[in-house]
């Protein structure tokens, strides 16, 4: 129908243009072969990049170039790109790969991990999703409680998950398990009192924000151990209204003594804090630690020994970004009581069932607003020779084999 009418339309015009030329009006024929060339020209056109974009759009598999700047000798290729090869069409156990991914390990560089771990979705979930709690193991080698912790984790699956940070010197694999294997995140050297501590931490946290299952955050060390059960502490947190970053204005030399002028404006002596490093966050604030570009380049800047970022980066920030999100208290027990630069570590014979209770119980906090005594879930330094007698004591204490 189409090739019809443009043939009588070129017929009729053929006969015009003589009659204009006989007439005289050969300029006025000439402009309109012009410009109806051009129409024709564009019209076909049009029909022809509607087709390829109708075809493109409705393709099942479209293309959507990857960044240049991704390694492809990665094993596992990672969720560079926005859509990350997974579309709406796509079946929900693909989604679910791209919402949950099951492998750490990948090739992004620390750019361009923090910059996809600080993308938030705008929208609700296409299904239901189990919220679960992040362990982050800061660790300069192996994990020597992890007998432990394997007691802690058992039959829980689907509510945890872990990621472990080591000095890239240390190559071994953690024990051969389903807790901790394969849970090693690519790391970089971390130094103590130094801000490459911090950029350990944000790393953690931007691998476990690719799981957007995960709701919750807890910075541990291979000296940690946990004061109860499974259950006991999820719950505790995953009910939590509030995070657990220990942040408090402390007036010594240790405390504001540590603040550089040269950070005012951005960070002034008013807004520093100090706090501890082992820490626990919501996923909101977690996003907001690891998307951090007006703060951090202050401190790594202005604070080295003997200011110690660990000590002061997140209380600060936090209270001047969302001081109503934090409870000013870590949920991580660490004795100062000795003094020194570092804490008091424990060894076989501080274990007893006493010394555990008084961990479990032996304070007064607030959570969710009211009075309680359950002030911290985890606790450390613990040595390795201990691990005998916790795992003695466990069944009893934790209630482990009884979950």
């Amino acid at each position: 129908m189409t090739r019809c009418k443009v043939t009588v339309f070129a017929k009729e015009l053929s006969v015009r243009i003589k009659k204009e030329v006989r007439e005289g009006k050969f300029l006025i024929a000439t402009s309109m072969i012009i410009f109806l060339s051009m129409a024709s020209l564009v019209f076909f056109l049009g029909m022809f990049i509607n087709n390829h974009a109708r075809n493109f759009f409705l393709s099942e598999d479209p293309y959507f170039p990857q960044l240049s700047t991704f390694s492809s000798s990665s094993p596992t290729p990672p969720c560079s790109y926005i859509f990350c090869n997974c579309s709406l069409s796509s079946s929900h156990s693909k989604l679910r790969d791209w919402i949950a991914p099951e492998n750490v390990w990948h090739s992004m560089n620390d750019e361009e991990l923090l910059w996809r771990a600080s993308m938030v979705p705008q929208m609700e979930f296409p299904f239901n999703l189990t919220p679960k709690v992040a362990f982050m193991f800061l660790s300069r080698g192996s994990l020597p409680l992890a007998p432990l912790w394997e007691k802690f984790f058992r039959g829980h699956e689907g509510f945890y998950s872990i990621y472990i940070h080591s000095s890239p010197e240390f190559t071994r694999e953690p024990p051969a398990s389903p807790v901790f294997y394969n849970r090693r995140i690519p790391s970089q050297p971390a130094q103590w009192g130094w801000p490459t501590m911090i950029d350990a931490e944000r790393r953690l946290l931007a691998n476990a924000l690719l799981d957007f299952s995960n709701e919750r955050f807890i910075l541990l060390s291979e000296t940690c151990i946990p004061l109860f059960n499974f259950p006991t502490i999820y719950n505790y947190l995953i009910n939590s209204s509030q995070s657990f970053v220990g942040s408090f204005d402390d007036p010594r030399a240790v405390g504001r003594g540590r603040y550089n002028k040269r950070m005012w404006p951005t960070v002034s002596l008013s807004d520093w804090r100090k706090g501890s490093q082992w820490f626990e966050v919501h996923r909101k604030l977690a996003v907001k630690i690891v998307s951090d570009q007006k703060y951090y380049p202050i401190f790594r800047k202005h604070c080295n020994p003997p200011c110690y970022m660990d000590e002061h980066y997140l209380a600060t920030i936090l209270t001047k970004l969302h001081p109503e999100m934090n409870s000013n208290r870590s949920v991580t027990w660490v004795d100062w009581s000795r003094g020194g630069p570092h804490p008091s570590r424990f060894v076989r014979k501080d274990i007893s069932m006493e010394f555990l209770n008084r961990l479990r119980h032996g304070f007064n906090c607030t959570y969710n607003g009211g009075r309680s005594s359950m002030c911290f879930l985890f606790a450390r330094k613990f040595h390795p020779s201990t691990l005998e007698s916790l795992l003695r004591i466990a069944p009893e204490l934790f209630g482990f084999d009884h979950q």
